[in-house]
């Protein structure tokens, strides 16, 4: 089936934007699978910038359909105002298809993360405050509204009027309150109802449709593997399913419809709130790999934190997700970096680990082992003319480089991208889609 599937390696911020941008070009349909508007995925196309949270980044090419999955939660104030931010540069938008089931973050849901995150005290898990988390939750405890629910006015007020009391209560624990008028919430709702409302469809039955027909279809993944709700440093990952497993119940399609999969992998590791880092650097290299790698959050302008690649988190999510290839981001910041490290196994109370262990306090007493190799000092310019000459032209020590992570994670590297251009990008793959 040709199917793509881009899933982050690592906790995220892997630069997954540019790569599903990059790999859209020869898609009929780019599909979100999951996440909300926790996500930041920027993209660069000529001098433009976009920073999309919702919106699947296939929205940025014409003629692509751009799906947000029933596994996605949907801020329809964000989501609106990034679709009116697309129309003004030229773009229509017109593809974009929204599922009946994808559940809608409610004002409350933002209050109760906010509250939430402060009664942890320092044993905060850095929730961007979106309401992401318990919209999720409510999700799960089946006390959500959906998308397709926003035209039905009576059904809204039996929902409202079932879930408020149960919040009030819940924001009284937390101690604050509820202020928001439910009355209030309903009328926005309906109007989101009527806005949205020609963009909501079932859209399962429209992917599996469009691959049984052999249509080019990408499923964009949010956040990284490192954040998944049951293989990520839990409690410090985010409310859904990351790897490449989501996709089925994200998007609703079956697992023979998942093709090739791409782990984006960034050329260090950065993580950004609270939760164990092992190759975490606090020096000036960790300062140098933040500024010049631009290292804040999309969504929330967070710095993020920084260290070397750490190899058993990218194998440990190639294994998870079936990764079929590498796309290798950010390649260009650890360009006049005399010695780069790169971590291959944890020594973990004098015992060499080799798998990424699921108990952080383990993660927390884990300490890396290192490869080294020589940096590439004194290489850059054009990088867009340097990727047309293919990777052959690489200094020899960026391609040794590339060999230890092929070598630790057992999967071969089929893209590397050396700016945030489309052209500053070389594509190793030997096929573009898997048939």
């Amino acid at each position: 089936m040709p199917t793509l599937a881009v899933i982050g390696s690592q906790w995220g911020d892997e630069g997954k934007g540019k790569i599903t941008d990059y790999l859209a070009e020869d898609a009929d349909m780019v599909v979100r699978y999951q996440g909300g508007a926790n996500a930041g995925h920027t993209i660069k196309v000529g001098d433009e910038v976009f920073a999309l949270h919702i919106l699947p980044s296939g929205i940025i090419r014409e003629g692509v359909t751009s799906v947000i999955g029933n596994g996605v939660v949907i801020d329809c104030e964000e989501l609106l105002v990034e679709m009116e931010a697309i129309r003004k540069t030229g773009r229509s938008g017109s593809g974009l298809i929204i599922s009946d089931r994808a559940n809608v973050v409610l004002p409350y849901h933002r209050l109760l993360d906010g509250a939430e995150e402060r009664s942890r005290g320092s044993k905060g898990v850095g929730t961007t405050g979106r309401g992401i988390g318990p919209c999720y939750s409510d999700k799960v405890a089946r006390a959500g509204i959906r998308m397709g629910d926003l035209q039905d006015e009576a059904y809204l007020r039996e929902r409202l009027d079932m879930i408020f009391p149960l919040k009030e209560r819940l924001a009284n624990a937390l101690g604050t309150k509820l202020e928001q008028d439910r009355f209030a919430i309903l009328r926005s709702l309906l109007e989101y109802g009527r806005i949205f409302g020609p963009y909501v469809r079932d859209t399962s039955v429209i992917v599996n449709s469009a691959i049984e027909q052999g249509a080019k279809v990408l499923f964009e993944g949010a956040q990284g593997t490192m954040l998944d709700i049951d293989h990520g440093t839990y409690p410090y990952v985010t409310s859904s399913s990351c790897t490449a497993g989501g996709i089925c119940s994200g998007a609703g399609v079956p697992p023979s419809a998942i093709g090739d999969v791409v782990g984006v992998t960034k050329a260090y590791t950065t993580r950004v709130g609270a939760g164990p880092f092992v190759t975490e650097l606090h020096d000036e290299m960790g300062a140098r790999l933040q500024s010049v790698g631009g290292e804040f959050g999309t969504t929330t302008g967070r710095p993020r934190r920084c260290g070397w690649l750490d190899l058993v988190v990218v194998r440990h999510a190639c294994r998870l997700s079936g990764v079929t290839s590498l796309a290798m981001t950010k390649v260009d910041v650890l360009n006049d970096i005399p010695v780069i490290k790169v971590c291959v196994a944890y020594d973990i109370d004098g015992e060499i680990v080799q798998d990424f262990p699921g108990s952080v306090t383990k993660l927390a007493r884990a300490k890396p082992v290192y490869e080294e190799v020589d940096g590439w000092a004194g290489w850059g310019g054009d990088t867009a003319a340097m990727c047309r000459k293919g990777y052959s032209a690489l200094p020899r020590n960026l391609r040794k480089f590339m060999d230890i992570i092929t070598t630790n994670t057992g999967t071969p590297i089929g893209i590397i991208s050396l700016g945030k251009g489309r052209d500053e990008t070389i594509d190793l793959r030997k096929r573009r889609w898997s048939t």
